[in-house]
């Protein structure tokens, strides 16, 4: 059996890593497809410091954007609740719903700071009344507003 060769990943590749990994792969796979390609490039210690250095720097960068999400989230407790002025019909009941964009854009104005609507998860409201919405910010921080709706 031939021996391993041991490889710095320069792009994401299925099934094998991202780049920045280091890989073990057979001679031929990286000699014939890895290396011609430029998704790979030997394994030398110069490259490993390199891969080392930029993988330190991206955990800085989440770190600070993880710090930028605590920031956020404090403020938004800090707030507490949030009004919306739905148009009401019988028995309380709200004509449409209170969608992410809506609520994305109430805590834009309330703090000052943008939030993904992607990232806001609303429970079904179909009347007036309190609700919890889940903010997440970072992967790791998530934060919880009361949305109070009513009537117009």
């Amino acid at each position: 059996m031939a021996k391993r060769v041991q490889l710095v990943l320069n792009q994401d590749v299925s099934k094998l890593g991202k780049s920045g990994d280091l890989v073990e792969v057979a001679p031929g796979y990286a000699r014939n497809y890895l290396l011609p390609q430029n998704l790979a490039v030997h394994a030398t210690p110069g490259i490993l410091k390199q891969v080392e250095r930029r993988r330190e720097k991206e955990r800085q960068r989440q770190e600070e954007l993880r710090q930028q999400a605590l920031t956020q989230k404090a403020a938004l407790d800090k707030v507490g609740q949030f009004t919306i002025a739905k148009q009401v019909g019988e028995k309380d009941a709200i004509f449409g719903t209170v969608t992410a964009p809506e609520v994305a854009a109430l805590v834009q104005q309330a703090i000052g700071q943008e939030v993904d609507r992607r990232g806001i998860t609303l429970p079904d409201i179909k009347k007036t009344g309190t609700y919890t919405a889940e903010i997440k910010l970072h992967p790791e921080v998530t934060a919880e507003i009361q949305i109070q709706v009513v009537p117009e």
